[in-house]
């Protein structure tokens, strides 16, 4: 099974980039199948891992990043593959 872990999280004014550039610099202790970082209007950070695990097994998730970087805490989502093209 193919899970997708979703954090996503909007930048302090300004800081957009700073955020960016910390979500890349993040090592996780596994490696995923796939990482993908994304960008959004408003200063938004989307990090998607796909892992080759159940959907609750225990994986690796990005830390919290400093607060001051933040307007609000990430939100977390976790999805499993059922179709892909």
């Amino acid at each position: 099974m193919t899970v997708a872990l979703m954090w996503e999280a909007k930048a302090a004014p300004g800081r957009g980039a700073e955020l960016l550039e910390w979500a890349r610099s993040r090592e996780l202790p596994d490696a995923p199948l796939r990482r993908e970082l994304l960008r959004a209007p408003q200063d938004r950070v989307l990090v998607i891992t796909w892992w080759d695990a159940p959907y609750d097994a225990d994986l690796p998730e990005l830390p919290p990043p400093p607060p001051d970087l933040l307007t609000r805490p990430p939100h977390r989502w976790r999805f499993e593959s059922v179709a892909a093209d």
